[in-house]
């Protein structure tokens, strides 16, 4: 099960698929409001978010539509596009999840506002490491950890460097895990996370337009030789698992100590009772995993702009990314000396001095490829 369907079965039934968009019909003082994420997102929105926010802003609703997925999102940006030309109403004001950069040319005709210059009160809260674009606002993340047993490792001894966890894989054969890069982005940001290592702990070296074969093959060769290293000492004397799920269930069931993990996906599995709350969780601290943060942009051209701007606002509060954490098993997408002392306190190992990313594309084929060919050639891929 790869990590959206771990997400839906965790959070109940998913919100139904869309062949279009649904569209909304604007009125004053309702914000048209639209996702393509995972049911527990909108029910995070629909739980938490819209009744917080109705109860500190009178008379605005919040109107929530999912768009089915990201393409849905994009159809709505198209047709809000057309309607600047138009001067007529988008019908939508607030995407709670978009890359400006799209469609092609959307920052260029105006259709975002530009929420670094928007007067947000809250805007410097935003973690710095999180900013992508100054068209959109980074609110909420997830990250890749390392999930562990406390029962069989002692907090104080959890490896906190690259080095020392692969210390520890080989001291402890058989205890550590990841899943197949291609099967789920807990393993496949382990994998990305030898990348990294093996070439100066500089994720900036990968970008998405740099890829070609030569690069490619000395960059991801010397990861190979690092993963092949430790090949022998993993579960099952060099096993993979097949997914994102089958990596906690190996953890849940004692037969591992140690294995990758979001951070969502693990704070979920912790809350429902999948993992004990006793699990430990950690983060590399000379270079994090892998992760990414979700970024809402508000339309310019929506009619109630400024309310979407005081919904903007809102979700960087205190409140909502307390809620983040506790809740939707999220990174809050401020600062975390913006957190509540004790939320702090309570995730201090994994709050990220890092929060590297890696391209997708020309990239992530290269690394699919490459590791079943050079980490695990006698694996079946598809099975």
């Amino acid at each position: 099960m790869n990590r959206r369907a771990f997400l839906i079965s965790s959070a109940g039934s998913a919100a139904g698929m869309m062949l279009l968009p649904k569209l909304s019909f604007a009125a004053e003082g309702r914000i048209d409001w639209y996702t393509g994420a995972d049911s527990n997102i909108l029910d995070f929105w629909t739980n938490i978010v819209k009744p917080a926010f109705e109860a500190a802003h009178a008379g605005v609703k919040l109107n929530l539509v999912d768009a089915g997925d990201n393409s849905g999102i994009q159809a709505i940006a198209e047709r809000a596009i057309a309607a600047m030309q138009t001067q007529t109403d988008p019908q939508a004001d607030y995407f709670e999840h978009a890359d400006p950069r799209l469609p092609l040319g959307a920052i260029e005709a105006g259709l975002y506002v530009n929420m670094k210059e928007a007067g947000l009160a809250n805007y410097a809260k935003v973690n710095p490491l999180a900013i992508d674009s100054d068209y959109s606002l980074p609110y909420r993340g997830s990250q890749v950890l390392l999930a562990y047993d406390t029962a069989k490792l002692s907090p104080a001894d959890a490896p906190k460097t690259w080095d020392a966890l692969v210390s520890w894989i080989k001291a402890n054969p058989g205890q550590f895990v990841y899943n197949r890069p291609d099967k789920g982005g807990s393993g496949g940001n382990f994998v990305r996370r030898a990348i990294h290592q093996a070439n100066g702990l500089d994720p900036k070296a990968f970008r998405v337009d740099n890829y070609t074969e030569s690069f490619g093959n000395e960059a991801l060769g010397k990861a190979w030789d690092l993963l092949k290293d430790i090949a022998p000492s993993l579960y099952d004397n060099g096993a993979y698992s097949s997914g994102n799920t089958q990596s906690i269930q190996l953890l849940a069931q004692g037969v591992v100590t140690m294995t990758p993990v979001w951070s969502d996906q693990v704070l979920q599995a912790i809350d429902n009772g999948v993992l004990p709350e006793t699990t430990g969780i950690v983060q590399l601290q000379d270079l994090a995993l892998c992760g990414n943060f979700s970024r809402a942009v508000v339309l310019a051209n929506g009619r109630n702009r400024d309310a979407a701007l005081a919904l903007a606002n809102f979700v960087l509060t205190e409140e909502i990314q307390s809620a983040i954490l506790t809740e939707l098993g999220g990174f809050p997408g401020v600062s975390w000396d913006y957190v509540s002392p004790e939320l702090r306190e309570k995730f201090a190992d994994i709050i990220p001095a890092s929060i590297p990313t890696f391209p997708a594309g020309a990239w992530e084929t290269a690394v699919n490829d490459g590791w079943y060919r050079n980490v695990a050639p006698n694996i079946n891929r598809q099975q």
